[in-house]
């Protein structure tokens, strides 16, 4: 397969069962809302903030989403967020992001953000608080979509500097305490191990928050025992080295620990050469809880169903496989169980008429 998707589509499969993917109702819980800044919309940005972009147009900045590895991707990732200024900027950033989600199907989105990406930028984490949640809060009023928000800390940054992001968010708490429920961790895995982060995690633990982290992507399978033995994460977000460790494949399976799988970024990244190598299928397999999710998408190549459809043709899945990733993505997503019943019987329902 092409790892050059475009935005908008995405792999042939059986014509069944790619109506049966883009009709299904979906979770998202593995999504970086400052890598949805697709390049129309970040050159007009630019333009409202009047800063210039190292490139001359749409096309150009596309060409450049050719990257050997994480940390090159990263480097265009974080330049792209410089766009983002004001509470508008990141609450049009999120409400394009949501229209694209919806239009995949997808009834409830995790969102991670990063606050170190703009503070270090001069910009205040209020601004970057409210327009993400104003944009979650306005598709939740109109359009029943649901939304949280996992604030995540940059792991190539020091444990200090987390946990001066932590305090200054935490005053934010009680006003988005609707959204805000989770704490993650991204950015370079190599050389950055869960344990840099224990003290800051078991902070974020005592204070109630959701705990997830990346971990098994570029960095070993050690990486993700540290993420669940240390950082005590009630997800592995990637988590597709794991194969690697054989006791640490039983393990995932017997705890169903859900691992936020992102197919076309793996596929991006270079963490898989093809997309008929991903390991997807055999970690459903083995029993592991697998999700589906869309990682960072504007430079990825894919949405959610972009996603669905590159692994369900490339490992030839069943309609019951694809299924079943779903309702794991249910199963892992950080509702209550009221909440969860709702969207199950939703998925359900589906499958039971098409």
């Amino acid at each position: 397969m092409n790892p050059a998707v475009s935005s908008d589509s995405a792999p042939s499969t059986g014509t069944a069962l790619r109506s049966f993917i883009e009709g299904m109702p979906k979770t998202e819980l593995h999504l970086h809302i400052e890598g949805t800044l697709e390049p129309e919309l970040m050159f007009a940005l630019a333009q409202r903030n009047n800063i210039k972009l190292p490139y001359d147009s749409v096309e150009a900045l596309r060409a450049a989403y050719d990257f050997s590895d994480l940390q090159s991707f990263l480097d265009l990732y974080y330049a792209g967020a410089n766009v983002l200024q004001t509470e508008q900027d990141f609450y049009d950033m999120t409400a394009a992001y949501i229209k694209r989600a919806q239009a995949d199907q997808v009834r409830h989105a995790e969102i991670f953000f990063d606050p170190q990406t703009h503070t270090e930028r001069g910009i205040s984490i209020a601004t970057v608080f409210a327009g993400i949640a104003g944009a979650l809060r306005d598709a939740r009023r109109t359009d029943g979509f649901g939304g949280a928000m996992i604030m995540s800390f940059l792991r190539h940054l020091s444990e200090e500097e987390a946990f001066d992001t932590l305090e200054q968010a935490l005053p934010l708490r009680d006003q988005y305490q609707d959204l805000w429920n989770g704490i993650g961790l991204d950015s370079s895995e190599r050389g950055n191990p869960p344990e840099k982060f224990q003290r800051v995690f078991a902070r974020c633990k005592a204070l109630g928050f959701h705990l997830v982290a990346h971990a098994g992507e570029e960095g070993p399978p050690e990486y993700v025992i540290g993420a669940l033995d240390l950082l005590h994460v009630e997800r592995i977000d990637h988590g597709v080295r794991s194969e690697e460790d054989p006791a640490l494949m039983q393990r995932l399976a017997q705890q169903r620990i859900p691992l936020t799988v992102c197919p076309l970024s793996n596929l991006k990244l270079c963490v898989v050469k093809d997309m008929a190598q991903h390991n997807l299928a055999r970690l459903l397999d083995a029993g592991l809880a697998v999700t589906v999710n869309s990682d960072d998408p504007a430079y990825f190549g894919g949405y959610m169903t972009a996603n669905y459809l590159a692994v369900a043709e490339a490992l030839t899945m069943s309609r019951e496989q694809v299924l079943t990733v779903a309702r794991n993505g249910i199963e892992a997503c950080f509702l209550n169980d009221e909440e969860k019943a709702t969207l199950m019987l939703e998925l359900e329902q589906y499958a039971s008429t098409h």
